[in-house]
């Protein structure tokens, strides 16, 4: 990826260095902190060189009369004003030149505008967020909802204690994922997995892992909006049992399984700890209500935890079960895991998964079967 901004913009800070030399050297890092517990090959699925995130958030640098997008630079200790961004996908990239220039051209839309954030979808479809330090009024949801028709996009505008959604509030990502294609709603404010072509390759894999479960039924942590679960509940296992803390993802997922025709997913808002509780007995929960745990045969267990890593119980918690398949967007505390997972499973697969090209940044992925 070439931009002119390189060097100067904080997003990204691998830029001194070619794509494959960058993968090499991930791929030596994760090689070095999964040594402890496994020799065998990582598989390294790389990522687009360009026009791969499906996320962008940009401040707005205000100078006189003047808006322009900028990014923190380099040293962390202000901000360069950026006139490219090579690394969002192409539904972003061409809406943002049109949309300054609207910005520009109406001190309605540039007065205390301060941020500019952008959602889309493979699919074409993108939802701007306007932020502001001001309330908004029926002169900005008009001028807003012109520049919706002009731009062929869905737009939010934000101020404190405020939120106008003019049109919808999400876009419908398409994934395909084994030559089926599959829905996803991916919602304004919710997490969503920012490189869409490497996520393709994540579910894949976890697809294939799972399916040597045999069968059975999985057990998910950290499901967000559905994104593996749904996959591999439609091709893999009997029933899913799926937990996420976050009650507008658990919404999302329950929309994108309907979305998909699956049926055999109950998707529970509980944290981590509460469902290592639910499961072990010590609580229960009246958003368990209806669902009788002790139906699930459980054969495998998939985590997605936060940079964070997993907690003390749910580590003893997935210890318990046959296969595991950990998603992990740290590889460290992947490391500190897996140094208790080694005790009771044997990694028998690993994967890097390049979500965050010209970063330092990675995802991994391994799959752990218990000892014989």
């Amino acid at each position: 990826m070439k931009c002119r901004h390189f060097g100067e913009c904080g997003s990204c800070t691998l830029y001194a260095i070619d794509y494959e030399t960058q993968l090499e050297e991930k791929h030596r890092r994760l090689a070095g902190l999964l040594a402890p517990f496994y020799e065998g090959e990582i598989e390294t699925y790389s990522s687009p060189d360009t026009h791969y995130r499906a996320r962008a958030e940009f401040r707005i640098w205000h100078d006189g009369e003047r808006c322009d997008y900028a990014m923190g630079n380099m040293s962390k200790d202000g901000s360069v004003v950026i006139e490219e961004c090579p690394k969002v996908i192409r539904p972003i990239e061409e809406r943002m030149e049109p949309l300054l220039e609207a910005i520009n051209g109406s001190e309605v839309l540039s007065r205390k505008l301060f941020a500019v954030e952008f959602l889309a979808a493979t699919t074409g479809e993108c939802l701007i967020t306007m932020l502001y330090h001001r309330q908004l009024d029926e002169a900005w949801q008009r001028e807003a909802r012109a520049l919706e028709e002009q731009l062929s996009a869905s737009i939010i505008g934000r101020a404190r204690k405020q939120r106008l959604v003019l049109s919808r509030d999400f876009v419908t990502e398409v994934l395909e994922i084994d030559s089926k294609k599959y829905q996803y709603r991916h919602y304004e404010g919710g997490f969503t997995q920012p490189n869409p072509f490497v996520n393709m390759k994540m579910i894949e894999w976890a697809k294939a892992h799972a399916a040597e479960a045999g069968g059975g039924d999985l057990l998910e942590a950290y499901c967000g909006l559905g994104n593996f679960t749904i996959p591999l509940a439609a091709e893999c296992f009997d029933k899913v049992l799926a937990t996420e803390i976050s009650k507008n993802s658990i919404k999302a997922a329950k929309e994108n399984c309907a979305l998909n025709g699956v049926e055999n997913i109950a998707f529970v808002r509980l944290s981590s700890e509460e469902m290592t509780s639910a499961l072990r007995k010590e609580r229960s929960f009246n958003r368990l209500k209806g669902i009788d745990i002790d139906e699930y045969d459980f054969r495998c267990v998939l985590v997605d935890p936060p940079r964070a890593g997993l907690d003390e119980a749910t580590r003893e918690l997935i210890s318990t079960f046959e296969n595991i398949i950990y998603i992990s967007c740290n590889p460290e505390t992947l490391a500190r895991d897996l140094e208790h997972l080694n005790i009771s499973h044997e990694v028998q697969r690993a994967a890097l998964f390049d979500q965050f090209p010209h970063t330092g940044h990675m995802e991994s992925g391994v799959f752990l079967r218990v000892r014989s």
